[in-house]
């Protein structure tokens, strides 16, 4: 079959639907395709489904659960890529309901794996009739799953002549199934560039058309190596179009409660964000700055929390490049505009050196993670990665974690320029960070090593190059098989909890308490901040339950949000959640509903990780770097401090004692707080000391499946 002008796509299967009218949020379908045998058939979604796993990661989690076995690798044909964006996904009354959920069995941890990722995809894809997306199988050559929500039609084509890095892919799918340039918009694509093929630490780039710019811009969904799994199934790119778009599409229950909500938070956003976080204007870029300034900015390897040079990355500068005056949502209806774009950026390096390209971003925790982490604080440079990062499908914090601590490693002797293929990795060597990301895209020289992640990186150095066990895994900034996001923890014994016994490994998006612990001190006793573990983790999985972003709920606040009994909560925006909920399905839930129903679905996913072989207390621990510092030169720099905390918080007098000494007795102190906050925020989680959830646990939120009880009865 030949498909227009990018060269032929052979027909492997075709599927004719008729799309299923949404009624309440859901369509209650979801779509398979098994790219083994070229299987497409449509499966039901159950009332079990929407009452207990709501949509979203909810339904990644089921559906991969019932795909998989234990014996299940993330390179296995029956290991699943699932994309869901939740009932409420898709309005565009309210800003950030454009978010899609993707599951799968992670490269980096060997058990499940949760992203979230913005753009048109999730949206479109609901629209035309699917709650899900289920893929399975392998393909034998590049394939491109097609969905036409307008048509009722699937298509597999193999398709060998588009490229494969997603900037050039995009566009050429996105000209491909369009018919016109006013039906771009009508259009989003998934793909991995050709470094996520190479490497383990791949990810995916969502698309949407930027009418105003006439360009595909992308999104990311970044964590846990899902774009490995997409190239390890050869699957070159998946197409949704759909095309109609109206504000009502989800047939929701009370139309003009969720259009109250929404303005009202669009108002606000209008009124208060230019004297807030002014995200509008600087996207996440704000956050450089404030992390600088409170020491909590990753630099050289999370030895340090802030630079001299820091100011450089701050958002006024990155202001001064983006392209300003139009709107900048990834979804409609988004008053906050946070992806903020830079254009005609000229590229210095690489296959396409000398090219004009539109990036999207950078982030911050880009900007803090091929950086300030790598001690690079060169804004072009920082785009350019950010740039190839995205275009060649590698996550940017994996990547920039990854390196900072092969950095730390080269500049310590346990490898070098032998080893490194000639490469001077050390801290500031802008270079060398760009030749070694382009190795990943060719999957050559020590590249093809460095994309393997910290936690592979660990053994091979300790088993082959002599390196020092405890110092690697102290530096090795990784837990659960996954690098680390981009904030200091030291002094934040909540937030390294937060990072430590997430279930998915050390990312913002779970518990994100940094502030509150450090800056506000809101969280002052053990009982303080194991509720915070409990609840702000249920509340950030409900968003990812329903499709909904974040950021509008914490980086723009009521007037009179200081003035509540728990401002961290910022309660009023978690009731629009509960009402938008209400108004989409007909339900009646409230805030402790809420609560639950993420409960449900995060114990569940506590369980799926022991189903893999990990769950228990050993798998929620850190590296020590995490907790304080590792080296004399850490200590130093914040010697008065560490002394301090030594005299007042431990009881030892630090006159005399050499700095390796103290250096010992406070990691002793920090070591057994982090013992004492496991064992609370277990306690409140309603698990064992072992960190397995009890029995009466997962009855009483009704997630005692019989397989589920099952294996949790082995461990009690």
């Amino acid at each position: 079959m030949t498909v227009n002008n990018l060269g032929k796509h052979k027909l492997l299967a075709e599927y004719k639907y008729k799309p299923a009218k949404l009624y309440r949020g859901y369509t209650s379908k979801s779509l398979y395709v098994n790219l083994s045998d070229n299987k497409i058939k449509e499966k039901e979604v159950t009332e079990m489904m929407k009452e207990k796993f709501i949509g979203g990661r909810g339904f990644g989690l089921w559906y991969l659960w019932n795909a998989t076995t234990p014996n299940t690798r993330w390179n296995d044909p029956e290991n699943e890529i699932i994309i869901s964006p939740g009932p409420i996904g898709g309005i565009t009354q309210y800003p950030g309901a454009g978010k899609s959920l993707v599951v799968t069995l992670s490269p980096n941890t060997g058990t499940v794996v949760d992203s979230n990722v913005g753009g048109y995809f999730g949206p479109l894809l609901k629209f035309s009739g699917w709650d899900a997306l289920e893929v399975q199988g392998k393909a034998e050559n590049d394939v491109v799953i097609f969905i036409d929500g307008n048509q009722g039609l699937v298509r597999i084509e193999e398709a060998p002549e588009e490229a494969v890095d997603s900037h050039i892919l995009a566009e050429q799918l996105t000209e491909l199934y369009a018919d016109s340039e006013e039906d771009k918009r009508n259009i989003s694509v998934v793909s991995a560039g050709t470094a996520a093929g190479n490497t383990m630490i791949g990810m995916l780039n969502f698309s949407f058309y930027d009418v105003r710019r006439k360009a595909v811009r992308l999104k990311q969904a970044g964590r846990g190596g899902i774009g490995t799994v997409l190239r390890d199934k050869k699957i070159k790119g998946i197409v949704v179009k759909f095309k109609g778009l109206k504000g009502d599409l989800n047939n929701p229950a009370d139309f003009a409660k969720i259009a109250k909500t929404g303005v009202k938070l669009h108002k606000e956003i209008c009124r208060l964000d230019d004297s807030q976080n002014r995200m509008r204007r600087n996207g996440t870029t704000f956050l450089a700055g404030i992390m600088n300034d409170y020491d909590l900015l990753p630099v050289h390897n999370f030895k340090y929390g802030s630079h001299p040079d820091g100011s450089q990355l701050a958002a006024n500068n990155w202001v001064k490049m983006f392209d300003p005056g139009k709107a900048d949502g990834c979804w409609y209806g988004c008053t906050l505009g946070c992806s903020k774009v830079v254009v005609d950026f000229e590229l210095k390096t690489g296959p396409y050196k000398g090219q004009k390209v539109i990036v999207d971003g950078p982030e911050y925790e880009t900007i803090a993670g091929v950086g300030s982490n790598l001690g690079i604080f060169d804004r072009e440079y920082i785009l350019e990665c950010n740039f190839y990062c995205d275009t060649y499908g590698i996550d940017t914090i994996s990547f920039g974690t990854t390196t900072a601590f092969i950095m730390e490693c080269y500049e310590n002797g346990i490898i070098n320029k032998q080893i490194t293929g000639g490469l001077e990795l050390n801290f500031g060597n802008k270079e060398a960070v760009l030749e070694l990301l382009h190795q990943m895209s060719r999957g050559e020289g020590f590249g093809k090593m460095a994309g393997l992640g910290i936690k592979k990186l660990k053994e091979i150095f300790i088993k082959e190059y002599g390196a020092d066990p405890q110092f690697v895994n102290d530096i090795g900034m990784e837990a659960k098989g996954l690098e680390y996001a981009e904030y200091v923890s030291k002094e934040s014994l909540v937030q390294q909890a937060g990072f430590g016994l997430a279930n998915k490994g050390p990312q913002h998006d779970e518990a994100w308490l940094i502030f509150m612990d450090m800056v506000n001190n809101q969280l002052p006793t053990f009982e303080d901040k194991a509720e915070a573990l409990h609840y702000f983790p249920m509340f950030r999985t409900w968003l990812g339950l329903v499709g909904l972003c974040k950021l509008p709920w914490n980086d723009i606040v009521p007037e009179s949000n200081k003035d509540t009994e728990e401002p961290a909560k910022i309660i009023e925006h978690v009731q629009n959640y509960v009402d938008l909920f209400n108004a989409v399905t007909g339900k009646n839930i409230d805030i402790d509903g809420m609560i639950r129903q993420s409960e449900g679905v995060y114990q569940f996913q506590r369980v799926f990780n022991l189903r893999m072989g990990f769950g228990t207390r050993e798998y929620d621990k850190v590296p020590y770097r995490s907790m304080g510092p590792v080296t004399v030169e850490e200590y130093e720099s914040r010697r008065e401090r560490y002394d301090n905390q030594l005299k007042e918080l431990v009881g030892v007098d630090p006159e005399g004692k050499s700095t390796e000494e103290k250096i010992k007795i406070l990691r002793k102190y920090r070591e057994e707080q982090y013992e004492k906050i496991t064992d609370a925020v277990y306690e409140r989680r309603g698990w064992t000391k072992n960190g397995v959830p009890k029995l009466e646990t997962l009855q009483k939120l009704g997630m005692d499946f019989p397989e589920v009880v099952e294996l949790v009865k082995r461990y009690q």
